[in-house]
């Protein structure tokens, strides 16, 4: 039997998914890039933005760059040269290698892999966490001997089980690169996110924690690695009064107006992560006697950032759903519901939210690339969601799970209007 639809009044205003957040510190700062006519990618706004990282996060060195993405790719290219070595003039560092990589991740985490010459391998999620499964990366090692990169992430701000990672990655004489574009200021043990790895990563895109509308930093304590990224980044100019170049270069530096916004966002960081993680408690409190989790993460051991708010819906409460590669389907169902079915019910009240990361052994673009699960390759029988021992997590939590409006200035009021409508869809 359908379900009766309950109107619910419409926002005014649109309720974000996590759009910025800004303070007024932001402007004065990029006012003295502008005043100061530090207009490029030098200035005293760089420079900070690389200092004040530093002693956030803890990391000896930080690099400012163009976006997470560009400090991804360099953190690929210096991990490819650190284990293979120089590549030959024009040659890709990774050259056909293989990289293990989250699976349950977005594409930026991967894409650089593929710039540098290199065959993403995915290792499935776990759902203790929804990141990168221990277990399937020691079975990927057990197919895959001779891979000596690995990069993780993690997912929507939540610590994966990253000392797991590390002690199996430090077995196989491997290279951790850490993706912590969405993680900023969430720990693990006491530690920060972005500071486990031989190069890290952070991104200060526009939905981020904090933003500078675009921008990322590239993380290490390895001094020389962080120099040679501060001149791949500057188009690998030598220290030559012309332009001298001996080696493929890239203009991926911050810009100093960039960095006046991340400048100014930097000093509410923790803020916005006490609001986050308010916006995660209410969810948990209005949400807690449906069908349904919440994203989880480690209580004894971690802090996430809460960047976003998830929920997963449990098996037996979701209606009949089926995606195909742009669009989705669904049959309204008594007492259940689907991801599907609560993202347009809270678009109809003006409200955002998405769908989990699709897993990127799904995507097409990555269809036939290796995929492995804690039980050996998720490829042996098919794509599609496999039950029992050789459960395909990833695919799981994507088709159960949903990204909920999570972003600081929504009010009380409206979150609770946007808990009604998920309840109402469970009817």
């Amino acid at each position: 039997m359908f379900k009766k639809d309950k109107v619910f009044e419409k926002f005014e205003k649109r309720v974000w998914l996590s759009s910025p957040t800004m303070h007024g510190d932001e402007l004065e700062y990029m006012k003295e890039a502008y005043t100061s006519n530090w207009m490029s990618t030098v200035g005293e706004n760089i420079n900070e933005v690389e200092k004040k990282v530093c002693d956030y996060t803890g990391s000896k060195y930080a690099v400012a760059l163009s976006a997470g993405t560009a400090a991804l790719h360099l953190a690929i290219k210096t991990a490819g040269i650190n284990v293979y070595g120089m590549p030959k003039s024009g040659a890709n560092v990774l050259d056909g290698k293989r990289v293990f990589c989250s699976d349950m991740t977005f594409a930026a985490t991967v894409n650089p892999v593929v710039y540098e010459g290199g065959e993403p391998v995915f290792i499935d999620s776990e759902y203790d966490t929804w990141n990168m499964d221990p277990k399937a990366l020691e079975r990927a090692f057990e197919i895959y001997p001779d891979v000596k990169i690995v990069v993780a992430a993690h997912l929507y701000g939540t610590p994966g089980k990253i000392e797991e990672l590390r002690k199996i990655i430090k077995a196989h004489n491997a290279v951790l690169v850490e993706d912590a574009a969405e993680s900023l200021g969430a720990t693990y043990k006491g530690k920060q996110t972005g500071t486990f790895g031989n190069y890290n990563i952070l991104s200060f895109n526009g939905n981020k924690i904090i933003t500078g509308s675009s921008g990322g930093c590239f993380l290490t304590d390895d001094k020389e690695a962080a120099k040679k990224v501060s001149k791949w980044s500057t188009q690998s100019r030598e220290a030559a009064s012309w332009y001298q170049h001996e080696e493929i270069g890239y203009n991926y530096r911050m810009s100093n107006v960039i960095a006046g916004v991340v400048r100014g966002q930097l000093p509410y960081l923790d803020e916005h992560i006490a609001k986050k993680r308010a916006i995660y408690e209410r969810y948990k409190e209005g949400l807690k006697d449906l069908p349904l989790s919440m994203n989880p993460f480690d209580k004894e051991n971690s802090n996430p950032n809460f960047w976003l708010s998830c929920l997963l819906i449990d098996s037996d409460a979701m209606c009949k759903q089926v995606r195909s590669e742009n669009d989705t389907c669904y049959i309204r169902e008594e007492g259940r519901t689907c991801p599907t079915e609560i993202l347009e019910e809270l678009a109809k009240i003006n409200a955002e939210c998405r769908p989990i990361w699709k897993p990127m052994h799904m995507q097409p673009i990555y269809r036939m690339n290796p995929f492995i699960t804690k039980n050996g390759s998720g490829r042996a029988k098919t794509n599609a969601y496999i039950s029992g021992e050789n459960i395909d997590i990833g695919m799981d939590i994507f088709r159960r799970g949903l990204c909920l409006p999570s972003d600081i200035k929504m009010t009380e009021d409206e979150q609770a209007r946007v808990i009604e409508v998920i309840r109402s869809c469970f009817g």
